[in-house]
């Protein structure tokens, strides 16, 4: 399976210049997405291809070290922080080396303060644009628009995260799956972690249960972004199917606004379409009347939006309404995604004129309003 792989991979490299990204995607550590990398470098350097190895992570498995052997490896860029010297992917000798593919683990790796970018699927990105294939990899609770779903799931946040974005770009999005049996049978042969943290491991996150519904997570997300290549490239064949041009409306409410954005994402996502991200900004949310923690947790919000892939759009207007309603004429919006809002009684009787006026006037344009939880 790996050469069979390998050999479709060769064959798009050969095909067109610029770079390729494909992504390994896993339920959790200990899957086998370094190994399945490493194997599939041997299988393009026996074909001629010039491939090295930009950063692998072995976690000191003796499988993963032993395909190691025989590839060439970029020095790793040392780096001194907080008086340690730490190891980082050296992007600069990457693109002047320049080979043909070059294996990138540990996507949603953060990097070191000082760095060209913050994280490495950036440092990914450089890497492509500069025409070089990169081989790559990923564990699912690592994507961004499910990391709700992997809260509820696992009951822990997880910090390094990446846009869904990246996946749409990728060329490729392999899952690399595993039963709950057959991991937690590695977990207990010392395969995944040292002998040490195996019962730390089995009472926290190796748990039949958490590792099943994690696995089903992944195998939706490849499954997903194949359903949508091919919508995608059908789309492109029959222009006569309808486009769709996403819209969500935040506020300066901090849970609410990450939540929007994330579900917005998936679903955008899914219909492989543009997005935008709208913020209305009215007199009580003036830069004056907004606290600056409030204003911080929006910034961040539009970073996180721009990430998953949507363009943020900042207006001013009298009430919310009518800021969505010129929006949604400008932009051409066909599907409109809000929070569910939280009004009392009095407040719903002053702002039901005003609703009713954006039903009828979406509802006229064929435009489909979706009321998130």
């Amino acid at each position: 399976m790996p050469d069979k792989e390998a050999n479709i991979w060769l064959e798009k490299l050969k095909k067109e210049r610029k770079g390729k990204l494909k992504i390994y995607i896993g339920m959790s550590a200990g899957v086998g997405k370094s190994y399945r990398m490493l194997q599939e470098a041997h299988t393009l350097l026996r074909n001629g291809v010039y491939v090295k190895i930009g950063y692998i992570e072995t976690h000191g498995r003796k499988e993963t070290e032993a395909l190691v052997e025989g590839l060439s490896e970029v020095p790793r860029r040392k780096v001194f922080y907080k008086g340690k010297e730490l190891d980082e992917l050296d992007v600069q000798a990457i693109l002047l080396l320049h080979p043909e593919v070059v294996i990138v683990d540990e996507l949603a790796h953060t990097n070191i303060p000082g760095s060209k970018n913050e994280k490495r699927w950036q440092d990914v990105l450089d890497i492509i644009e500069a025409g070089i294939n990169v081989i790559t990899a990923v564990n699912i609770q690592h994507i961004e628009s499910i990391n709700d779903d992997v809260k509820a799931i696992t009951g822990v946040e997880v910090k390094e995260r990446v846009p869904d974005k990246i996946l749409q770009l990728a060329d490729e999005v392999v899952n690399i799956d595993l039963t709950a049996d057959e991991l937690i049978t590695r977990l207990k042969e010392g395969k995944i972690y040292d002998h040490s943290k195996v019962q730390q491991a089995l009472a926290n996150f190796f748990q039949a249960e958490k590792i099943l519904q994690l696995r089903e997570l992944a195998l939706k997300e490849v499954a997903g972004q194949v359903e949508r290549k091919v919508d995608h490239e059908l789309t492109n064949k029959d222009r006569s199917w309808r486009h769709e041009h996403i819209m969500a409306c935040i506020s300066s409410n901090h849970e609410m606004a990450q939540n929007i954005i994330r579900k917005t994402a998936r679903l955008a996502s899914y219909y492989n379409s543009k997005w935008v991200v709208l913020y209305v900004q009215t007199a009580k949310e003036s830069v004056d009347n907004i606290p600056l923690a409030a204003q911080r947790h929006l910034i961040n919000n539009f970073k996180n939006a721009t990430e998953l892939g949507a363009e943020v759009i900042r207006i001013k207007a009298g009430n919310v309404a009518q800021g969505i309603l010129k929006m949604v004429e400008e932009r051409h919006i066909t599907t409109l995604c809000i929070g569910k809002p939280h009004l009392n009684l009095y407040q719903i009787i002053l702002r039901t004129n005003v609703f009713n006026q954006l039903l009828k006037t979406l509802s006229s344009k064929d435009v489909d309003l979706i009321i998130l939880s």
